[in-house]
Parts: structure tokens; sequence; C-alpha cells
């Protein structure tokens, strides 16, 4: 699964790597989440082109998109198959450019650990995507992604069990050319990632929100520090004693109402 990933590269690094015409300008994020606008390379008229798309795939045939469950992630071993995404893998296959992503490991205590996952060389990354067109009954039209996924190579298998599928780059190609190379040849490409291209470590749980953005995310957590003793609690002062005043005689020292 992949929920959470980084774009830093600066634009004319990703410009030169995916070989498209635009010449955007973005800022980098740290922090990308469902739902956001993400950058997507995908082949229109045989070139490529950049596009921002919504980052949560809505098929074609959906009457409503806020009806309709959130999709992140498109299973590698079935994106030929399954009705919402088996005329994407066919005709809408793109690359997603990131960094690196997030993974969550459960720690059996507390919350999970969120590992920062990225290229050894430091180099950006290329997710395999489907992307999609919905047109609404207005005319309104929303373009939506999904990161294609497969099983979990033996870097990533300790924090989860699934991970995006990188393409590449001498098989981009091969997976953005939906009119000559059929799903079922471009289904080769979705594999899990050679072991020995990604590292991974642990960052702050800072990342967990959204709101989150910046470059301290994706700082490594040294989890072998235990965090200092907090110190013991001053003891509360002892309560003044009260002097209570001598019952006066007759008097059994419950007093009256009356």
């Amino acid at each position: 699964m992949c929920g959470r990933y980084t774009i830093t590269s600066a634009p004319e690094a990703l410009r030169a790597l995916f070989r498209f015409a635009e010449q955007p300008n973005f800022p980098a994020r740290y922090n990308v989440a469902p739902t956001q606008a993400i950058p997507i390379v995908r082949l229109v008229e045989g070139k490529r082109e950049f596009a921002l798309v919504r980052w949560g795939f809505v098929p074609s045939w959906v009457k409503d998109p806020n009806q309709f469950s959130l999709i992140i992630n498109a299973r590698g071993e079935s994106v030929c198959d399954k009705p919402a995404f088996r005329a994407a893998m066919k005709r809408r296959r793109c690359l997603i450019p990131a960094d690196g992503f997030y993974e969550w490991q459960a720690t059996g205590k507390g919350p999970k650990q969120p590992f920062y996952i990225h290229a050894k060389s430091g180099e950006p990354l290329a997710f395999a995507g489907l992307w999609e067109t919905w047109e609404g009954p207005n005319g309104e039209a929303v373009d939506s992604a999904a990161i294609v996924t497969t099983r979990a190579n033996k870097v990533l298998a300790p924090l989860h069990d699934r991970m995006p599928v990188i393409i590449a780059p001498d098989a981009f190609d091969l997976w953005l050319n939906c009119g000559e190379v059929d799903a079922r040849t471009a289904e080769a490409l979705i594999a899990p990632a050679p072991d020995a291209l990604l590292t991974a470590y642990p960052v702050s749980t800072a990342v967990n929100r959204t709101a989150n953005d910046n470059a301290a995310l994706i700082l490594p957590l040294d989890l072998s520090a235990t965090p200092p003793p907090k110190p013991p609690r001053a003891p509360k002062p002892p309560k003044p004693a009260v002097a209570r005043p001598k019952p006066s005689p007759g008097d059994d020292g419950q007093g009256a109402l009356f």
C-alpha cells in the first residue's frame, strides 16, 4: 500500500527524467496525501504530457463520485480483470513522479511507527499509475489516478506486505504506450522493486497529520534513543492544621440549627 509520498526533486530534474514538454513550477512536497492534486506523466498523441489529477481513482461509469469509495491504490494482481481498472489498464496507464514514500509498521504497542522509503541513489522514482476521466451530467470533468501496488520486496516486507510498483526509466515507454503495448504485456512490469534499489528508516509521527508538510518529516529518527526519565514529582506540602474551638459547657459539639 502507498498512502503518503514525497515529491522533492526540482521540476527541472523531473522534466529531464520523464521527458515531458511542459515546464511546471511547483514547490517540494513532503506529505502528499489522498484527494490532493498530484502530477502524472501520460502519453497523449505520441508525446509525454505532464498533468495534475486528483489522487483518488474514479471510474468513468460511477454515477456520483461523492458516493463512491476512495481508491488510492490498485492491486496489480487484478488490474487487468477488475471492472474499476480494466479499461484504464488497457488505455490509460501513467507514471507518477515521486522521491520517496511512507509506510507504517505495527509495533504492537501504541501507534504505528512511520518509515520513509526512497532510492539509495537519491534519484526520483516513477510509480506505475492508472488514470481516468469522470464526466458528470452537467459537463463537469474530473481526472483522477491511482498507484498500482504489488507484494513487498525484502526491504519493505518487515514494514508492510504491499508496495508501489516502481517502473525503471528504460521501461517508461513500455508502460505508457497503451496504443502499441497491450495490458497483458504491460502487466509483466508489475513486480516488486529490486531489493538493492531502496532504503528505509524510521521518521517522526508528525507525518501522520496531513497539515504537516516540511523537510523535517523525512529526517531519520533514532529509535534506540530512550527519552530521559521524568523528574520525580515534588512532595505536596502538608496542609496546615486548623485549630478547632473547644465546645462550651452544655454544647455537645454538634452545633444547632436554631
